[in-house]
């Protein structure tokens, strides 16, 4: 048992020290009507002058703030771009010689898998907490103004998220990171945003473009099962039911309605509403879409023109 413990204490011993150097703790200065205030969270290295980390850890209203590291090194940041659908962010500090993560891919991670979150909340640095991956392919709401989004593929671990390290990194073994922790998921859990080939996408848009364009139909809409006619008809068993459609939204100047069952877009099976989400970026904004769904027990096709939307 002891060796089992000594091994286990060695390989996160190992990940803190080549993860924990590339950590910072974030000082945001935010402005509001009664003057400027200051909040906390922490953020990872990915380049030599640029971190990541949560965009609720640095809001529209953030002027900028301090990144300091373990070795006592301190610099001014600003907000590069931040997306609130994504709850990712990107920053950039005054210096030029952060030692970056290696960046892992967080669709290999298996159940009960060790990973290791690692934090620099309110400075003090080094917070570490261990465990495994409990869960993975949870879904996450997250909201901007009036508009709510899932971010999807997100990842339950048991090392569970101290207050201040929103923003930390998510670490396998091999010391690589697969996650920016964001939440506390109940009494022991921790949620993360995955690092993945998607949101390696969104991180390098926000790099090169501040912003993440997406396109918007206006529906609020749930998975449901189809109708055994349906099921035999496509070949699978589950639809997206629109719950709402706004008015004016472009989904209604469609004529899309609630109760209608979203099988496709433009001849892509949907299933789950996170790819519906997907299909709708910067490319689908103003272009022609085809919806097929389910009306009455009648599939039929119709054209929607999304519009961007607003974060």
């Amino acid at each position: 048992m002891s060796d089992l413990l000594d091994a286990y204490s060695r390989a996160v011993i190992d990940v803190v020290a080549r993860v924990s150097p590339s950590v910072a703790s974030l000082r945001v200065r935010l402005r509001s009507r009664s003057g400027i205030r200051q909040a906390g969270g922490a953020a990872v290295a990915i380049t030599e002058d640029k971190l990541v980390t949560n965009a609720h850890v640095v809001p529209a209203s953030t002027g900028g703030g301090w990144a300091s590291f373990p070795d006592g090194r301190e610099f001014r940041f600003s907000v590069v771009g931040r997306d609130p659908f994504s709850d990712l962010a990107v920053i950039s500090v005054d210096g030029s010689d952060l030692d970056p993560v290696q960046l892992g891919d967080a669709s290999r991670l298996q159940v009960g898998q060790l990973v290791v979150a690692i934090g620099n909340p309110h400075g003090f640095a080094g917070s570490v907490t261990a465990g495994v991956v409990s869960a993975v392919g949870r879904s996450l709401p997250a909201r901007a103004g009036g508009t709510q989004r899932m971010i999807d593929n997100v990842i339950q671990t048991d090392a569970s998220l101290n207050p201040g390290n929103s923003g930390g990194a998510l670490a396998t073994s091999d010391g690589r990171v697969v996650g920016i922790n964001t939440a506390l998921a109940g009494m022991g859990l921790g949620l993360a945003v995955p690092v993945n080939d998607y949101t390696r996408g969104l991180i390098a848009t926000l790099m090169r473009e501040g912003r993440v364009r997406r396109a918007y139909l206006g529906v609020g809409a749930a998975p449901r099962p189809l109708p055994p006619r349906a099921v035999a008809a496509l070949g699978r068993s589950i639809g997206v039911e629109l719950i709402d459609v706004a008015p004016d939204s472009p989904a209604a100047l469609a004529g899309l309605r609630p109760e209608d069952i979203v099988v496709a877009l433009n001849g892509r099976p949907i299933e789950r509403v996170e790819e519906l989400q997907r299909l709708l970026s910067a490319d689908a904004i103003g272009a022609p879409q085809s919806v097929t769904l389910l009306r009455a027990g009648e599939l039929q096709e119709l054209e929607v023109r999304p519009a961007e939307l607003a974060a």
